[in-house]
């Protein structure tokens, strides 16, 4: 399938992480122009949606979640096309929260309690308040996305569904009549989506993902364009591959914490290989949300010795 033939094109922002690419998308229709996702809020984006869009009148800015490749640009393409913008009500109020500078410092404390030094906090700190003025400013949410309305998107329109987990408001957009699924950052073709706990959003973010995952899963989705990688088909193969993954991870959490373990312990014997600060912010992220699921699902204890949290097996 071409999306030339769905009126939509795929505008690949480069970034500069280990995931070197973001995919937004222009869709043009008899509304105007709507734009999925914007990049980060930097020179890269600006040039790249400065060539892309020139004089077109852009009239919707989609925001599939509050992320900072996704919406970073956000504020400042909607100040210069006077678009609205759309995007969920709970990753809206996240935006707020996660890119707050309190809320950095309130990450130190969370930070300490995973058992990590203060040398690496105040790096893991100082790379976490860096993305702040990459999502400055802020949009103006003109409209909240809600569970299965219809919205255009190039050619055709599409159901918004809630797919929680990667983050707690994350939304793909999917199209019955062709099989086609946006699937955002929710199902992705070569790596798996990072699934991370933080003090605000989803308290048991995998199993609220898992729990996505078969949602998309009940539709045998054929034809999935994601934020990263390439358009590929059958969602369904991929899923499966995707919950392996995690069950895989879930055993090799289990076995690492048959003795008693702090969260930055279990996170070094998951991720052996060496990581960037930007990647240690992912990775503990990760173990948290792994070790949390084990917890909610008592297969594992959790005891807080003088101010750091340890976990253990039943």
């Amino acid at each position: 399938m071409n999306l030339d033939e769905l009126g939509v094109t795929m505008v690949t922002i480069d970034l500069p992480f280990k995931l070197n690419h973001v995919n937004c998308f222009i869709a043009e229709g008899e509304n105007g122009v709507t734009v999925i996702d914007t990049g980060l809020n930097n020179e890269t984006s600006k040039k790249v949606w400065q060539q892309t869009l020139g004089n077109k009148d852009v009239s919707n800015i989609f925001l599939t979640h509050y992320h900072p490749d996704h919406y970073g640009y956000g504020g400042e393409l909607q100040q210069k096309t006077g678009a609205d913008v759309w995007m969920s009500q709970e990753d809206a109020e996240t935006a707020k929260v996660a890119w707050d500078p309190q809320t950095t410092k309130i990450f130190q404390g969370f930070y300490k309690e995973c058992g990590i030094s203060s040398e690496l906090i105040n790096k893991l700190s100082d790379n976490s308040s860096g993305f702040i003025k990459r999502v400055t400013p802020h949009p103006v949410i003109n409209h909240h996305f809600t569970e299965h309305m219809k919205v255009p998107i190039g050619k055709y329109d599409y159901e918004v569904l809630f797919t929680p987990g990667h983050s707690g408001g994350l939304v793909c957009f999917y199209n019955k009549e062709k099989g086609i699924l946006f699937s955002t950052d929710h199902v992705l073709p070569k790596i798996t989506p990072n699934i991370s706990y933080h003090i605000y959003g989803l308290q048991n973010p995998l199993a609220s993902y898992l729990k996505s995952l078969e949602k998309i899963k009940k539709l045998e989705a054929d034809f999935v364009i994601p934020s990263h990688g390439k358009p590929f088909y059958n969602a369904n193969e991929r899923i499966e591959e995707i919950i392996k993954h995690h069950e895989e991870r879930l055993a090799e959490t289990f076995d690492i914490i048959g003795e008693r373990v702090t969260v930055i312990e279990a996170c070094e014997k998951l991720f052996r290989k060496e990581l960037t600060v930007h990647d240690v912010r992912f990775a503990l992220g990760e173990t948290v949300a792994h070790l949390e699921y084990l917890y909610e699902k008592n297969e594992c204890n959790k005891e807080k010795v003088d101010g750091t949290w340890y976990y253990s097996i039943n």
